[in-house]
């Protein structure tokens, strides 16, 4: 068996490649990434380093040859962008001859209004219509997003939030790697759309378990989206991606990320971590 990753340097490729080979041989790990220099760690621990760059399609069904089980991470960049790259690692897939593919989505993908969903949907259908076997990891939202805030808060800032009561299923990066790389390994589920959603909780839920976790106090501003178009800039977010993290906010505050499912524990075989433990994890590494 002859699996690949693609995006293995990322912080969640990584996590879910150090996963997988808890459970299979080095030499049956291969990971597809755009500079191979900086997969070195992984080429010493024996995984097979190809080189696969979303941007030149010529690389990457190189890459996929034969490879019988596929995990494609979704890209960064802005929407257009993904999709272009996205459709063009799909069909790479499909010409390498790629027996199955997992892609991680985004939390109620075909439903949902998050700003972000579009690549998703256009990716899901393309890997469809290949008649490939397939499954969409449709994650949620990482607890790590919020470490940005998090430090925030450990600097003495208040948490700043226009999500108003909008429900996030957080989770951590490693559960989320560690559903992947089950879904990889495993022919056995009886369904190809995963809802990996965490215990749903609203921002003020969350800063509760981080007073918690930290024992004392957090104080909560809920603002509208313009002022914190304005807090973020002043934070020194980037202007060009304050529609993105503002957006976000909406995303939140309209539900979209609202998704209830027991899909998680299904795939991981246990609860996931639960949110103060998940906060501690995090604080621990800061």
């Amino acid at each position: 068996m002859k699996y690949l990753i693609t995006g293995a340097t990322g912080k969640l490729g990584s996590k879910i490649v150090n996963t997988l080979l808890e459970a299979v041989p080095a030499s049956e790990v291969a990971v597809s990434v755009r500079n191979p220099e900086k997969a070195t760690l992984l080429k010493e621990k024996g995984v097979d380093v190809r080189h696969g760059d979303f941007d030149k399609p010529e690389t990457l069904e190189t890459a996929f040859k034969g490879v019988e089980r596929l995990l494609i991470i979704s890209a960064d960049g802005d929407n257009d962008t993904r999709i272009r790259q996205h459709a063009s690692v799909v069909e790479a897939a499909e010409a390498a001859g790629v027996k199955f593919i997992a892609y991680t989505s985004l939390a109620d993908a075909t439903n949902s209004q998050n700003l972000m969903a579009p690549p998703h949907v256009e990716t899901e259908g393309a890997i469809e219509r290949t008649g490939i076997p397939h499954a969409f990891l449709r994650n949620n939202w990482y607890l790590e997003n919020e470490l940005g805030s998090i430090q925030g808060v450990l600097a003495g800032a208040p948490w700043v939030t226009a999500a108003r009561d909008g429900k996030v299923g957080w989770a951590l990066q490693q559960d989320y790697a560690e559903a992947a790389a089950n879904v990889l390994m495993a022919d056995d589920f009886e369904q190809d759309v995963f809802e990996l959603s965490g215990p749903l909780h609203t921002q003020a839920e969350l800063v509760e378990a981080l007073g918690e976790v930290l024992g004392r106090e957090v104080e909560l501003q809920e603002v509208s989206a313009d002022a914190y178009a304005n807090v973020m800039r002043g934070a020194g977010v980037p202007e060009e991606v304050i529609p993105l993290v503002v957006g976000i906010q909406e995303s939140i505050r309209n539900g979209s990320l609202e998704v209830e499912s027991s899909d998680f524990e299904l795939l991981l075989g246990r609860p996931v971590t639960p949110l103060k433990d998940a906060l501690k994890q995090l604080i621990e590494t800061l």
